[in-house]
């Protein structure tokens, strides 16, 4: 009676590990825009030259050299939907405030590095793009604070081209599951406890085994490409036929390991040799 009763034991935190990481089943929003494309991290950049990351330049020679597009989003003290990827703008600009402390009007003063770019708007860069190439949008949330997809959401829906979200902050997956379950979503996620991440340790692991996934039903998972035997993972792509992103490939040789195991590739700091479209 004790093998039988430690057998459904085993039995029930087993299908309950498989409930916890299970992501979107039924109607599924077609990614077929979405696919067959490259994604360049932050645009095609040169941070030592007149291209830094997440500017207008950087994107303009993405869409010029047929690559899809990753970005990141956060809001500017007024509001504003702006694209930059840190918290503060010390390693961009050299400055040491925070994004979220100055307007956009004190945003676009500052020049991203050594070039005369600025820091551009959502809006600016779906302007510019304009449905040329595919977007993965991320938008940085710290913890509770959900005003950016309230602000980015309504622009998003304004724009004619293809895109998707994503985010590390699972309550972004959850607010656009329950206001936009028709808008593609990914869970973004890594090793936190190898690559040494500060936060709250129970979140980041619940995280990093995709435990959020029975509540907020991602439609894709990005995730580091260093990590890809992850057992959640793993069972995600082989038994719920979960498609999957990699972040972020640095090199031909990354590229060539990861390019058949999975199906967007996010790449920097090089060109791969074989552009797939």
């Amino acid at each position: 009676m004790g093998g039988f009763i430690s057998l459904c034991i085993l039995v029930g935190i087993v299908v309950l590990y498989l409930l916890l990481i299970m992501p979107r089943m039924i109607r599924r929003p077609d990614q077929s825009s979405l696919r067959g494309w490259l994604y360049a991290h932050r645009g095609i950049h040169n941070n030592q030259g007149d291209a830094p990351e997440n500017s207008l330049k950087a994107f303009k020679q993405a869409v010029d050299m047929g690559y899809g597009i990753e970005l990141d989003i956060q809001l500017s003290k007024d509001g504003i939907p702006v694209v930059f990827h840190d918290w503060t703008l010390t390693r961009m600009t050299g400055k040491k405030q925070r994004v979220s402390d100055l307007t956009l009007a004190e945003l676009q003063q500052v020049c991203l590095r050594k070039s005369e770019q600025t820091i551009p708007t959502l809006e600016e860069v779906l302007l510019l793009v304009g449905g040329k190439v595919p977007l993965i949008v991320e938008f940085k949330v710290e913890r509770y604070d959900l005003s950016l997809c309230e602000k980015a959401a309504p622009i998003l829906d304004a724009y004619k081209g293809a895109y998707c979200i994503e985010s590390f902050n699972p309550l972004v997956l959850l607010w656009y599951k329950k206001h936009r379950n028709r808008v593609v979503r990914g869970q973004l996620s890594d090793n936190f406890q190898k690559e040494m991440q500060v936060g709250n340790p129970l979140v980041l692991f619940l995280l990093s085994k995709l435990l959020f996934n029975g509540i907020t039903k991602p439609d894709f998972i990005a995730y580091h490409h260093k990590y890809s035997d992850t057992l959640s993972l793993r069972i995600c792509r082989k038994l719920y036929r979960l498609p999957m992103a990699a972040w972020t490939i640095k090199n031909q040789y990354d590229y060539d390991k990861n390019r058949m195991r999975y199906h967007y590739i996010i790449f920097d700091s090089f060109i791969p040799l074989d552009k797939e479209k």
